[in-house]
């Protein structure tokens, strides 16, 4: 009897071996370690099939609420420059179970699966080298949550930052708590969650200091559109179970587990949100630009200066320049080993 099981497992654990080798093979001859990457780091692209099938959704539910999530793959209408794409939907419900111990309902998300194991160990996605968390979605204006797990310490901590969109927009009017239907903007249980003030990155209304390009409107603009969103990554917030907590650490960039996108804002109703692709970046580059154009149109965002004038390199051939100019110049014996010192 062969043991299919095994075999199927190996070759996933072979293929994610081969896949992170070529990755940093690639990742080596261009020499991106030595200067800041002007190449995108695709996490989820998700006009492959396999992408979505990849992931995970999360609600309610599981503690007995009402609510339903859903990620299903959408085919691309090449004709009206849609691509396909993944379509996060559902619906939440405020309404709590029959369960005392039940206080909270009304949330839905999803992340990308475990992503296993390679020939060194467990995967993880490494984005120290980046400044930025891109997605490229199609908004229905609901407050959702960009959610970042890593490898750190505390399991339940996750670094979380709001979407803010062209089309962002605060939905309806907070209820009265009651038994059948809660909400989370009450100023107490603001103040419980966020004992030292509300983050600007979980604010509804996005900080200019925080959000480049000009998806940094917090009022709607119309009918919703394809637009590509640019986070950063250092302004995540660390919470754990929806709570802010201190003290507030980095995001463990070399080690990131899973990233995905949730819905907290406990307005009762449907939700749809179309994401293409998450990426990590340092900024636009041509083929990204080319890519937001085509899908984005207007609202497309520019090639970053940056990555267009290739500074990242220039900077690096200055600085092995200048390397290589005052090793001509270097002391010999103890005395040149303490200039080194003290360069």
């Amino acid at each position: 009897m062969i043991p299919t099981r095994s075999l199927a497992s190996q070759a996933g654990f072979l293929k994610r071996s081969a896949e992170e080798f070529g990755r940093l093979t690639r990742y080596a001859l261009n020499a991106e370690g030595m200067q800041t990457p002007t190449k995108a780091y695709t996490l989820f692209d998700f006009e492959d099939k396999s992408s979505v099938e990849g992931c995970k959704t999360m609600a309610d539910r599981v503690v007995g609420g009402y609510s339903t999530a859903s990620l299903d793959y959408e085919p691309g209408l090449p004709s009206a420059n849609i691509p396909p794409h993944a379509r996060f939907h559902g619906k939440i419900s405020t309404k709590l179970p029959n369960n005392f111990r039940v206080d909270r309902t009304g949330y839905a998300a999803f992340r990308n699966q475990d992503r296993g194991y390679w020939l060194f160990g467990r995967l993880y996605w490494d984005l120290e080298a980046y400044s930025y968390l891109a997605l490229r979605i199609k908004s229905d204006g609901r407050r959702y949550t960009v959610n970042i797990q890593t490898d750190s310490i505390v399991d339940t901590d996750i670094h979380q930052h709001r979407l803010y969109t062209r089309h962002h927009r605060v939905r309806g009017t907070p209820k009265p708590p009651s038994r059948n239907s809660t909400s989370s903007d009450s100023p107490e249980h603001t103040k419980e969650m966020y004992p030292r003030g509300l983050p600007e990155a979980l604010g509804d209304a996005p900080p200019e200091s925080t959000i480049i390009s000009s998806s940094s409107s917090a009022t709607t603009s119309g009918a919703p559109g394809w637009e590509t969103v640019l986070l950063p990554l250092n302004s995540f917030v660390r919470t754990n179970f929806g709570y802010v907590v201190e003290p507030q650490t980095s995001i463990m960039r070399n080690r990131v587990k899973s990233v995905g996108i949730g819905l907290t804002d406990r307005i009762d109703g449907p939700f749809d949100l179309r994401i293409h692709k998450i990426w990590a970046t340092n900024g636009m580059d041509e083929l990204d630009a080319a890519d937001d154009k085509r899908i984005c149109g207007d609202d497309a965002l520019p090639v970053d200066e940056g990555v267009r004038t290739g500074w990242a390199a220039s900077k690096m051939h200055k600085k092995n320049t200048d390397d290589q100019q005052k090793s001509q110049t270097k002391k010999k014996g103890l005395e040149g080993l303490r200039s080194e010192w003290d360069d």
